[in-house]
């Protein structure tokens, strides 16, 4: 089995260059007049990574390698990274922007930035308190962002990209799991609300119908992944049964190839592969050894990584600059890592 230690140095690698590579930039801006700013005026934090969600997690990533492995990769170089890009003035810009348009980046790059926060308040490192605290101002706003929607939602969004709802909360779930333990459970308690509202009562889910053509997410799996998170374990096992029947899981059994990973959606498979991966250890983890299903999860999910994992590195940027963050998640899971 792949381990952080494996990987930490090239990853490590790709990711400093990726978050401080601020072109090519895939501009997602609402513009109210004229804009003339470049990506790392307007971004000075998050410029990188061709858009701002990628580089919110590839920031986590490189931040995760850190605390796993930091033997193994260039530590200095990626404190020294980690120093210029999460600095106060540098986050009060971004939160200025956000403050501007409350929709931007939401729910996906909302979600990452709580996972990037709840990250650096779980190090006891010295300069992991420091990222942290600059960061503090917009985890709070994004929490805040999140308690005011989630109750408006009166149903999700099911793509298999950026808008996904289960996804996009479960990435915020380990930060309001750290804000309840401190007596602060609105976060919390806004997500299990929404999550029962929109998946309590769902029956018979029809994966064959996944994926879309540009999906990196594969939302049966996501909306599991969530509701295994907030369900007390003997509930969970009878949602599940409901939810999922036996032989829908043959609809996930294989990983899916792509094309030309030049072009950027066709390069979503590869997160696919991952994300598929991901969900389906933890699953199986879940259910543990003894339920019948979970050898057969756990088959498809070293299918799905073998094919994602061989092309994190090295291929076309359109994959480069986002991938290795799915493939984190991934190892964790493997680990039994709570992500």
């Amino acid at each position: 089995m792949t381990t952080f230690a494996a990987i930490a140095a090239d990853y490590a690698s790709a990711i400093t260059e990726a978050v401080r590579r601020e072109y090519p930039h895939g501009w997602r801006h609402h513009a109210a007049g004229p804009v003339q700013l470049r990506p790392r005026e307007q971004h000075p934090a998050f410029y990188g990574c061709y858009d701002w969600h990628s580089a919110v997690h590839m920031h986590w990533s490189v931040v995760r390698l850190l605390r796993e492995a930091p033997d193994e990769l260039d530590a200095d170089l990626v404190r020294a990274v980690l120093d210029d890009h999460l600095t106060p003035a540098n986050l009060a810009v971004e939160v200025g922007y956000l403050a501007g348009d409350p929709t931007w980046e939401r729910p996906y790059g909302w979600g990452w930035a709580l996972t990037l926060a709840d990250e650096l308040a779980g190090w006891d490192d010295p300069d992991a308190r420091r990222w942290g605290a600059a960061l503090a101002p917009l985890a709070d706003l994004l929490t805040d962002r999140f308690v005011v929607w989630l109750p408006t939602m009166d149903r999700p969004v099911r793509a298999g990209m950026h808008l996904n709802s289960a996804f996009g909360v479960s990435r915020a779930l380990p930060w309001a799991r750290r804000l309840a333990a401190s007596g602060e459970p609105e976060l919390l308690d806004a997500i299990t609300a929404a999550a029962q509202r929109w998946f309590g009562a769902d029956a018979g889910y029809a994966n064959r119908w996944e994926p879309d053509a540009w999906d990196f997410l594969a939302p049966g799996l996501a909306e599991i992944d969530l509701m295994a998170e907030l369900l007390p374990a003997s509930r969970f096992g009878d949602w599940l049964d409901v939810f999922l029947p036996d032989s829908a899981l043959d609809a996930w059994e294989h990983p899916l190839g792509a094309g030309d990973r030049s072009d950027g959606q066709v390069a979503h498979r590869d997160g696919l592969n991952l994300h598929r991966a991901y969900a389906l250890t933890r699953l199986a983890t879940r259910l543990g050894p003894a339920d019948p299903r979970s050898a057969a999860m756990l088959r498809a999910a070293d299918e799905h990584a073998g094919a994602g994992l061989a092309h994190v590195l090295g291929g076309d940027y359109m994959s480069e600059h986002w991938l290795a963050s799915f493939a984190i998640l991934l190892f964790d899971a493997r680990t039994g890592v709570a992500r």
